[in-house]
């Protein structure tokens, strides 16, 4: 069974006979304790707060059974990774890539900054990894304001919070949108055409940190942590 915080998605979903449904990943409407296995993938790094990714984790490990597990895949701020390039940074602009999420003909905005209501045990410990963060060597450099800096495609992270343009190809935009637009390069002025493009907010995550996160809580143990591809990635027990 699969979810997802976007309706077309899941009627894509239907399309093809599969068991989908829209859904806050902050909230799943699935009883407590009733799944084997979960799967998070390239999802917990659009929480903005570490607080709401703290609680989508929380939220996961709600779901399985005593001895079930779960996979997380959160993208990475390291994209060079012991002297190796991510694939992401191997594809440069105007190859062929087969982003999913860039294919499929729809936008997301930037979710909002409400969420459900947090401990202060959740606040403080956030407010400590945040902390201990700004320590660490990350090569992020800290944000001076509230504006975030948007991200170049298929270059290296400058920064742990961002936002990462994203080109609607093939979709039509409506007269009342107020989105950014860009010259798509072609091989002739005749086939350039204007396509609008959507600024989404990632949080990328430092070596460790998703690890930290799911060490936080009590009802799972991290089985194990490792990289692939520019992800930082944990499978989790359920105790």
């Amino acid at each position: 069974v699969g979810c997802d915080r976007s309706k077309n998605l899941v009627d894509i979903c239907g399309e093809k006979h599969f068991q989908a449904f829209v859904c806050d990943a902050l909230s799943v409407p699935i009883r407590s304790g009733s799944c084997d296995a979960c799967i998070s993938i390239a999802v917990i790094h659009h929480f903005s707060t570490a607080e709401r990714r703290l609680a989508t984790i929380r939220e996961l490990a709600r779901l399985l059974r005593p001895g079930g597990t779960a996979l997380i895949y959160v993208w990475a701020m390291e994209q060079e990774y012991k002297n190796q390039k991510s694939k992401y940074l191997k594809e440069k602009n105007g190859s062929k890539n087969k982003d999913k999420e860039m294919n499929t003909g729809t936008a997301q905005r930037p979710l909002s900054d409400q969420g459900p209501d947090n401990s202060s045990q959740d606040s403080s410990w956030s407010d400590q990894l945040l902390n201990d963060l700004k320590d660490g060597d990350c090569g992020a450099k800290p944000v001076a304001d509230f504006r975030l800096p948007v991200h170049t495609n298929r270059t290296s992270f400058h920064s742990q919070d961002l936002l990462v343009p994203w080109h609607l190809k093939g979709g039509t935009k409506k007269k009342e949108e107020s989105v950014d637009t860009v010259l798509v390069p072609g091989g002739s002025k005749e086939s350039q055409e204007l396509s609008p493009v959507f600024h989404r907010y990632y949080h990328v995550f430092c070596e460790g940190e998703l690890e930290t996160v799911c060490r936080s809580l009590d009802c799972v143990r991290v089985q194990k942590s490792y990289y692939d591809q520019g992800n930082w990635c944990v499978i989790l027990e359920k105790l």
